[in-house]
């Protein structure tokens, strides 16, 4: 399903790996900021929304850029997609109030489909072609959960009958009763997904050679196991934060 080690593009890896760390960071403040109660203006704010951000638009363009360079996209789709129905499983069973539904995973598993199942005829765009479309249809629906098409002053208002359902919910288009801890809808992030896609044509194979370096093996070896580490990262964090907060209140 991979490559083998020693082809692997390594600093892809770690830029993984690196990623990673950094949402394990974000998830860890969460539960610090939301779940033990210590609030932190700076995270609710515009710096923590930016961190957010930079977290998921480096994880999917990388997901979409590396697509390419693997094979069976349905059959990797199809496993990240069950990860991401899993955590959704889980945390509906074991912690409702903070449930995540259609959560990032889900949208990694949808977008990998899809790209496989429209292979042919993105192959057939011109790479250039397909990196600006993409980014101006992300630019368009960006704010598609807010309700309308365009940004700034250029809004193109949507009908509210889109807004109904779960299945609605998970093109983008949420009804006002709907919650997610973590929530990332076809759009507008299935383009950006393809802007990376499109991205790896542009840049072509002969110019990544310098990516086959390492400048930290351990973060790229967190980045070849991301999906594991992804499932088990937030229990981790969530047993480390309970115990540390018993032993701060019991001295």
């Amino acid at each position: 399903m991979e490559p083998q080690t020693a082809a692997r593009y390594r600093l892809l890896d770690e830029l993984r790996g690196l990623d990673l760390i950094s949402m394990m960071l974000y998830h860890g403040m969460w539960d610090v900021v939301f779940l033990f109660g210590v609030a932190q203006k700076w995270y609710t704010g515009r710096p923590g929304f930016v961190w957010q951000q930079s977290i998921c638009w480096v994880f999917l363009l990388l997901s979409g850029f590396c697509l390419p360079l693997g094979h069976h996209p349905f059959r990797r789709g199809a496993v990240v997609f069950g990860a991401g129905a899993l955590v959704t499983a889980v945390t509906l069973l074991f912690m409702p109030e903070d449930r995540v539904v259609f959560g990032v995973l889900t949208l990694l598993g949808s977008a990998m489909l899809l790209t496989g199942l429209l292979e042919k005829p993105l192959r057939r765009i011109p790479p250039a072609a397909g990196f600006a479309i993409s980014a101006v249809l992300f630019a368009l629906t960006r704010n598609v959960s807010a309700g309308y098409l365009g940004f700034g002053s250029l809004r193109l208002w949507l009908p509210q009958t889109l807004y109904v359902n779960y299945a609605t919910a998970y093109f983008g288009f949420y009804p006002w009763w709907f919650y997610s801890t973590d929530y990332f809808a076809l759009l507008p992030w299935l383009f950006l997904f393809w802007v990376g896609y499109f991205l790896y044509g542009i840049v072509g194979r002969q110019r990544m050679e310098p990516l086959r370096c390492s400048v930290c093996p351990p973060l790229g070896w967190m980045g070849r196991h991301s999906l594991v580490l992804y499932l088990l990262h937030q229990s981790v964090i969530l047993g480390v934060l309970t115990a540390a907060f018993r032993l701060v209140r019991a001295g």
